[in-house]
Order: structure tokens, then C-alpha cells, then sequence
């Protein structure tokens, strides 16, 4: 059966007329519809200009769907789905609020910023399920072609619109959850900036006319909720990073992934195993948590599903053989090995204290880390060695720390040429992994402190934030990841900049519940709180310390009446 050309023609140009097109794309559109019909239906333009309006047609202009407005059932589909994560439900709630009461708000670009596997993805389709609006997601994940986000111009074989334009057209409306995942890996190369594209996309001052160079048309993206995903901010474009409302996910407490497992990830995978109808499974408290302490260290909740998934598939095996015969399976304590296997994670003996080894706080892109610091000293001629993979910072840190012990050396009871006499090493297990940042440089004083006077670290307590030449202690960030680190590595004390202070009010009381805070600001207080000093040694440093302070009251004096002297004489 022969289709007719002429009578497609004049349906697809029935169909653009009963679009809702702006001004500007109804006269593109009839001017196309001239062209094409006084073309040869076989010719390639005529192809091309069918594909163009194809597309047109295929776009959703201004059609929208309608949002939820009982805040009340936002609230509770959000809770619903995610367990914990109070600050980015209470933005979307403020959000849906301030749309409710003013129909011209437009959409706000939100970037949840976290470790792999704490639910941002998942978050976006939640977002999308409670506000009943339609859902679209697109990696980002090694974009290096501007085209990929603007398209290509209809001059170029095979050109097509922008995934941009793409995932719209998918969305099948003009104000769905649009996720962008993965945006701090995104590239570049000869072929554009797709970041420098993405400018148009994210900023609600220009996304109200994104240009596509397919369609080359104005088209509104002002009323779409874009949400972006990044496991690193500082891998996200400044200019991007400007666009976007920064909402950091961090990891979960043991209690946290407590329920999650229990009221997401093992209803959801006995239900994807089929076990859920065949046998009773039922997993103790106890059991959970010695998977997340002993088999998982991670942030998020990604590897606690697969062991999980792990020991509902050997059930379900043992089910299919016959060699369960019971109607119920309880999963103890005790039989976790049988499962999985030898624990992967034990924890350290807190007992044992150890000269010149010392617990850090590291921040990483898989949520906060402990890094041990270790300093061995020989006699030599002042070299000094640098192992584990450390980057520039970490090892101007270890400079820094040097000159500070060396200032330090009558305090201690050095002598002033001791250095002169002796080989350090600093070493940062693990040594294959990539280390570096601004954090580390209390804990690498501390511990060439401890292996030059022979006295050991309080194995107990954990510290991070980086030190001056003077001895003062700088603020650090990913002050919450790291206070998890520690709570998750059985740490009861840990020192932090004075200056984190304000940070302590944002981090919440599950967390800081067990951990004794120490904020200090300077590396002299250090000493004696990390230290196993006798009373005698203690004493002298703290002398040392209330002296220093009066010399620096003394030498403000002494400035401030020379400035007002002078101020007088003229």
C-alpha cells in the first residue's frame, strides 16, 4: 500500500497547529511547511525539513503537569522512600510552598554534593514522585562534546538536537524533574566546553531562552526542576558551581544504615530474589550491624545491599536445592560467616598506643577516612624522606610541620641542631593511593613530635587541620564526614580547629553522642592533649604556652602605643 506524501504533509502540518507554540516557532514552523511543500517529497532537503518539524511536533511546548499541593503528602512520600536526609526534604517542601503562593516562581537548580551510594539519584526520582511530576535523567558522565549539549546545526549530516532537547522530548512535559547525573565528571576537548554549554542550561536568568543549534529556536526551560548530582564539588566548574544551590548528602551513622537496611534494602531485595512468599527471612539488629561495622566502611549504603543481596542469593540457592526445609530463616550474629566469609574490617586495638604513629581525619569522594601518620627517625645528616603517594599540599604540610617541631626544640628539650643529626621518614599508608589536602598537618607534627621525645599518641583520640609556621590551626571542611570516620573506626576523642566551632551546630546529636570535641588553635595545646606526657612535661609546656601568650599581649601593647605616638607627633 502506497502512502501518500502530500496527505502526511498536511497532517504533520495539522498537528503543529494544534501545538501551543510561541510566536517565533509557529512563523519558523509555516515558513518550513512552505518550503517542504514545493519540494520534491524523494529530495534530501525535503527529508531534512521533515525531521525538523518531526522534531518541533515531538517537543512539549507548554504543556505541564499539574503539581502535588498538599505539602503533607510531599512530605510523606519523601519520607517514604528516604530515610534521614531532613535538609534536602525541607527544601523541596519550601520549594513546593513558595510555588503555591507565587505562580511566577521559577524552578531552583539544586546540586546534591556527596559520597557514592547515600541515595542522590534515587533522591531525584522521589522529588519527581512527590511533586506527580513526569522524571528524566542524563549522564554527564564523560561529556567532552559541547554538541552533546546544544546539538548540531541542521547543515551537518545526521545532525541532531542537544541531549538537552533529547531528554525533553522524552519528558513529554514542559516541567518534569530533569537529573543531571554525574556533573563533576564531565570533560572537554577540541570539540567545546560542554560545561561553558551547560551555563545556559543551569542559569535562570538565560534558561528561559535556551538556544538549541538543531532547532534554533528559543525554547523555555525555566519551569523544569533540574537537579544535579557530584560526588566532588571541587570538580565542578566555578562558573556551574555559581548556577546551582549546593545541598551536601553526607554519609549515614550506623544507626542510619540500621534502618535504611531494615525498612528499604531488604524488604525491596527479598521482594527482587522472589524469597519474600517463600520463606520467612528475618535479620537480627545485631547481625545488621555487624555487616555495616565489619564488612562495610563506606559512606553510603551501596555495599551493605550487596552483601545483603549476597546472603539472600546463598538462601535462595540452599531454598531451590531443598536443603532448607524449615518456613523461616533468622539471620544471627553468629552465622554472618557462614554468608560472607572472613570479616574484611576488624577494628584496631584501641590499647595499644604507639610512638610517632598518629590517627588523622581524612576527607575522600567516598566520605571520610582515618589516616594513620607514621614518623621513624635514624641517625643521618637532616635528610628527610616522603612516602605513601602524598600530593604537593601534603608534602609542603610536612615542611610546614618540620620548621614548627624545629621552633619548637628548646620546649621539648632538643637540641637546637637536632635535626642536623637525624633521618626522618614520614610515611602515609596505604602507599598506592593517591593522598593529599590542607588537613593533615597537625597530625604529621604530632607525630614527628612523639618519635623525637619518645612518648607515644593517645591511640584513642583522632585529629585533623592544618598548622602554620607559628604553630597556629587552620579550619578543615568535611568537618561531618570525618566525625563519622571516627565514630565508625571506635575513636572517643577528636581534636578539631577552634574555628570549625560554628560547624558543630550543623551536625546532628547522633553523631556527636560518644565523641569528647577538643577545639583548639594552636599546636602547643595539641601536644598536651595527644601526648602520654608525664604531669612535669605537661606543666613546662603549658608554662611555655601561658608565657607565649603574655609575650603576644605584651608586643599588641607596645605596637598599639607606638601607632598612637605616632598618631600624636603628627
Amino acid at each position: 500500500m502506497k502512502v501518500d506524501p502530500k496527505s502526511d504533509i498536511l497532517e504533520l502540518e495539522k498537528k503543529l497547529k494544534n501545538l501551543k507554540l510561541p510566536e517565533e516557532a509557529r512563523n519558523k514552523v509555516e515558513e518550513e511547511i512552505k518550503k517542504l511543500k514545493i519540494m520534491h517529497p524523494s529530495s534530501g532537503d525535503a527529508t531534512i525539513i521533515r525531521n525538523y518539524l518531526e522534531w518541533i511536533a515531538d517537543i512539549p511546548w507548554n504543556e505541564f503537569t499539574e503539581d502535588e499541593k498538599d505539602l503533607n503528602c510531599v512530605e510523606d512520600i519523601l519520607n517514604e522512600d528516604h530515610f534521614g536526609l531532613d535538609n534536602v526534604k525541607e527544601r523541596i517542601v519550601e520549594y513546593l510552598a513558595v510555588k503555591l503562593l507565587s505562580e511566577t516562581n521559577t524552578s531552583p537548580i539544586l546540586c546534591f554534593v556527596g559520597p557514592p551510594g547515600v541515595g542522590k539519584t534515587s533522591l531525584g526520582k522521589s522529588i519527581a514522585r512527590a511533586l506527580k511530576r513526569n522524571f528524566v535523567r542524563m549522564s554527564l558522565g564523560g561529556v567532552k562534546d559541547e554538541a552533546e549539549i546544544r546539538g548540531h546545526r541542521r547543515t551537518y549530516l545526521g545532525a541532531l538536537p542537544g541531549k538537552i532537547i533529547q531528554s525533553m522530548k522524552k519528558a513529554k512535559s514542559s516541567n518534569p524533574v530533569f537529573l543531571l547525573d554525574e556533573i563533576d565528571k564531565i570533560s572537554s576537548d577540541y570539540r567545546g566546553d560542554p560545561a561553558a554549554a551547560l551555563l545556559e542550561v543551569l542559569d535562570p536568568e538565560q534558561n528561559h531562552t535556551f538556544n538549541d543549534h538543531y532547532l534554533a529556536l528559543d525554547y523555555d526551560l525555566s519551569n523544569v526542576l533540574f537537579i544535579a548530582t557530584a560526588n566532588y564539588l571541587e570538580n565542578i566548574p566555578l562558573p556551574l558551581q555559581d548556577r546551582m544551590e549546593i545541598i551536601k548528602i553526607e554519609g549515614y551513622t550506623e544507626f542510619e544504615k540500621l534502618e535504611i537496611a531494615k525498612q528499604y534494602l531488604i524488604p525491596n531485595l527479598l521482594n527482587d530474589t522472589g524469597l519474600e512468599n517463600k520463606i520467612k527471612i528475618k535479620f537480627s539488629d545485631e547481625a545488621i550491624l555487624y555487616i555495616i561495622r565489619h564488612y562495610t566502611r563506606e559512606a553510603g549504603v551501596r555495599n551493605l545491599k550487596r552483601k545483603i543481596e549476597k546472603i539472600l542469593r546463598k538462601i535462595a540457592k540452599s531454598y531451590i536445592k531443598g536443603e532448607i526445609t524449615s518456613k523461616s530463616k533468622l539471620i544471627t550474629k553468629k552465622n554472618i560467616r557462614k554468608y560472607l566469609g572472613v570479616e574484611k574490617f576488624k577494628k584496631d586495638n584501641k590499647n595499644n598506643a604507639k610512638i610517632g604513629v598518629t590517627n588523622g581525619l581524612a576527607w575522600t569522594q567516598s566520605g571520610g577516612e582515618i589516616l594513620s601518620i607514621e614518623v621513624s627517625i635514624v641517625k643521618g645528616n637532616g635528610q628527610v624522606q616522603i612516602t605513601g603517594k602524598l600530593g604537593e599540599v601534603m608534602q609542603e604540610s610536612v615542611k610546614t610541620a618540620l620548621t614548627y617541631v624545629r621552633t619548637r626544640a628548646d620546649m621539648l628539650g632538643l637540641k637546637d641542631d637536632f635535626y642536623k643529626c637525624l633521618d626522618f621518614h614520614i610515611h602515609v599508608p596505604e602507599g598506592a593511593v593517591p593522598k593529599d589536602g590542607p588537613s593533615a598537618g597537625i597530625t604529621i607534627a604530632t607525630s614527628l613530635i612523639s618519635a623525637l621525645i619518645g612518648i607515644p599518641v593517645k591511640s584513642d583520640i583522632a585529629m585533623t587541620g592544618e598548622i602554620t609556621l607559628r604553630g597556629n590551626i587552620l579550619p578543615i571542611g568535611g568537618l561531618k564526614e570525618k566525625l563519622l570516620a571516627a565514630k565508625r573506626n571506635g575513636i572517643l576523642t577528636v581534636i578539631i580547629p577552634e574555628k570549625n566551632k560554628p560547624d558543630l551546630e550543623e551536625i546532628p546529636e547522633i553523631i556527636l553522642n560518644g565523641l569528647n570535641i577538643i577545639l583548639l588553635d594552636n599546636m602547643d595545646e595539641v601536644i598536651v592533649n595527644a601526648l602520654n606526657l608525664d604531669e612535669v612535661f605537661k606543666d613546662k609546656i603549658k608554662n611555655e604556652i601561658n608565657e607565649e601568650i603574655v609575650q603576644r599581649k605584651i608586643a599588641k601593647i607596645i605596637k598599639r602605643d607606638m601607632f598612637v605616638t605616632s598618631v600624636s607627633k603628627h
